[in-house]
């Protein structure tokens, strides 16, 4: 076993680089199966890449508006054993994954045990990941990637033991966007009756925003969806109190969609998982409101840059993606909203 003088929390000891940077900024992890005093050593089982980042992969690898799996599931296999991580060169991100404990170094702060089954609430971008199938198992039809191969948990790291009473994909799929409804809630409870809107509130973290929001006291809940059958779905959910059909990639027109549904937002919560949509979101805030961005597609600088040139006075939240307890609190709207719990299903 390496030395614990050697290591760091952070999983320093881990890059490669000759440029001393943190492990998500690395451009190589090390990635060999003996593990430092305070790490954790994980079997994997599936990898869920973040939508961002699988979005781009399956908009590169069409053509004609069909999926080129061979290409696809090349490019994360080459991105992997490159980077000894997954994290996607365009969008920066990675994901998350599900595995079974398989060691765990003397030291150790995660209260974590040979046998557990975990999900990992830490990016795949900063985690040390060797896949050994060559995704044999994966049809790169969705983000869920059943995968065989091991990763490396750091002594800062986070991860959470996957209930017992809900299925393992289904566990990958809510904790995968844990820090979105808790901090959500965190912002929410901070106002009174605020108006809430919920850009992609059809999606996974949308719609646990969505629930948080509500619980946390929203006056008014709007949810914004791209097209007529997320709608629908939404709907059906009984989420929000309006939903707003608009393209977040239209400033003007997503501007007015909200303010006839009852808006702009005290409080705006981005969550789809495509670039561009920095403009609308701005002008779907009431002055004075918050802006919360989700999205791995996000352009931050572009987030600045437009609210300055649209002289808005709205305070910008990067959401890092965690807040303590969030994994418990996202699984427990899952358990508790039975609207959250079928889009979830659904999407499986």
């Amino acid at each position: 076993m390496p030395r614990a003088s050697d290591g760091d929390p952070t999983g320093l000891h881990r890059v490669l680089d000759e440029v001393r940077v943190l492990p998500q900024a690395a451009q190589c992890l090390d990635t060999r199966k003996e593990l430092w005093p305070d790490e954790v050593r994980v079997r994997v089982e599936m990898l869920n890449l973040d939508a961002a980042s699988f979005r781009q992969l399956e908009r590169k690898h069409s053509h004609g508006g069909e999926i080129d799996p061979d290409a696809l599931r090349a490019e994360v296999l080459d991105i992997v054993a490159t980077r000894g991580k997954m994290q996607n060169p365009e969008t920066g991100s990675g994901g998350m994954l599900v595995g079974t404990v398989e060691e765990v170094g003397p030291e150790s702060s995660l209260d974590l045990s040979v046998g557990d089954r975990v999900a990992t609430l830490v990016s795949l971008s900063l985690t040390p990941l060797v896949i050994e199938d060559g995704l044999a198992g994966w049809d790169a039809a969705s983000e869920r990637v059943p995968c065989e191969g091991y990763a490396v948990l750091f002594g800062r790291s986070i991860a959470a033991r996957i209930p017992d009473d809900l299925a393992p994909e289904l566990s990958l799929s809510v904790m995968d966007v844990c820090g979105a409804p808790a901090l959500t809630a965190r912002v929410v409870a901070d106002l009174v009756d605020p108006t809430v809107v919920v850009i992609g509130g059809g999606g996974k973290s949308g719609s646990l925003s969505l629930a948080a929001a509500r619980q946390a006291g929203a006056g008014r809940v709007i949810g914004v969806v791209p097209h007529q059958a997320e709608a629908d779905l939404l709907t059906s959910a009984e989420l929000c109190d309006e939903v707003v059909v608009a393209d977040a990639r239209d400033p003007i027109a997503l501007r007015d969609a909200v303010a006839k549904a009852g808006g702009p937002g005290d409080v705006t919560v981005v969550c789809v998982d495509v670039p561009g949509c920095e403009g609308g979101a701005i002008l779907a805030t009431a002055d004075g409101g918050t802006l919360i961005f989700f999205s791995m597609a996000t352009s931050f600088s572009a987030a600045a840059l437009g609210a300055e040139g649209l002289g808005a006075d709205v305070t910008m939240i990067v959401g890092n993606g965690y807040v303590p307890g969030h994994a418990a609190y996202a699984v427990e709207l899952l358990r508790t909203h039975q609207g959250v719990r079928s889009l979830f299903e659904g999407r499986l």
